[in-house]
């Protein structure tokens, strides 16, 4: 009997389980080795503790395009001709950089500019051209410059945009205070929610990445629903911890779809963005 007629007959009786052992064993060590290796060399080139900063493998960043396509109604080679712009915008790298390295957190983030997700969010911006985006949690201010690089394409395409940012750290968002990125952010400290109530214009595209509780993430998009502008987008951060803004979605009669990033050379396993719509 040959080995695969062997192997074949033993599939079938109750040893399988104890034959497939050491295979599986071997495939599971594979994994974690790579993972330990990732994550030694992180933890001693690292700076962050939270927040973390990453690429995307290849296959994600196209899996990221055809899903901002998809959001925004859009061809997929332009969405690739934006994610390529901020990529290859050196003076939003520079600003970053240097903000970062004159920080007085600087102990605690990495001065290579790392977008991750993030340059999804600069391809729907883009897309859709918002004259207001809201968006909560701002932390160092990475995200908000972000978005600002993207308004200000936008402006000088002829459709100019603002970004409110809220969070409640009064630290936060140092990245976020310096020209040019400045002159479209609108910094506001205090309670999410209560900052939301207190909005004056409304808002064609609100971002959640703030207080990750459910409980929290449904406050804010309850409290932003009065505020939207006709045809606004929500994004949520926590897409890929909780199940809020689906069903928030399927309660208000919008679509959903989400994303979810694949970091390169990182232990972290990434997280994404939901989008109703």
């Amino acid at each position: 009997m040959s080995a695969t007629n062997i192997r074949r007959a033993i599939a079938r009786t109750p040893l399988a389980p104890v034959a497939a052992f050491p295979k599986r064993l071997a495939n599971v060590a594979r994994h974690d080795a790579r993972v330990l290796r990732v994550s030694a060399k992180w933890l001693f080139t690292s700076r962050e503790h939270h927040n973390y900063t990453y690429d995307l493998t290849a296959l994600s960043r196209e899996h990221l395009a055809w899903y901002v396509a998809a959001v925004c109604d859009t061809g997929v080679k332009q969405v690739r001709q934006h994610l390529a712009e901020i990529e290859k915008d050196d003076q939003l790298r520079r600003h970053l950089e240097a903000g970062i390295a004159g920080a007085a957190r600087r102990g605690l983030a990495d001065q290579r500019v790392r977008y991750g997700r993030r340059i999804g969010w600069y391809a729907i911006v883009r897309a859709r051209r918002p004259a207001h985006i809201v968006e909560t949690g701002v932390d160092k201010g990475l995200g908000s410059c972000v978005l600002a690089a993207a308004l200000l394409r936008n402006a000088a395409d002829g459709a100019p945009g603002r970004v409110t940012s809220l969070d409640i750290n009064p630290e936060a968002g140092y990245l976020a205070k310096v020209e040019p990125y400045a002159s479209v952010i609108d910094l506001v400290i205090g309670d999410s929610i209560a900052a939301i109530g207190a909005l004056d214009r409304p808002v064609d595209m609100f971002l959640h990445d703030s207080d990750h509780s459910v409980e929290h993430e449904r406050n804010e998009f309850t409290a932003v629903e009065p505020k939207l502008a006709p045809g606004a987008l929500l994004l949520s951060d926590n897409a890929t911890k909780t199940n809020v803004l689906p069903k928030y979605a399927e309660k208000t009669g919008r679509r959903f779809l989400a994303y979810r990033e694949t970091p390169k050379a990182h232990w972290f396993p990434g997280d994404g963005i939901g989008a109703a719509w």
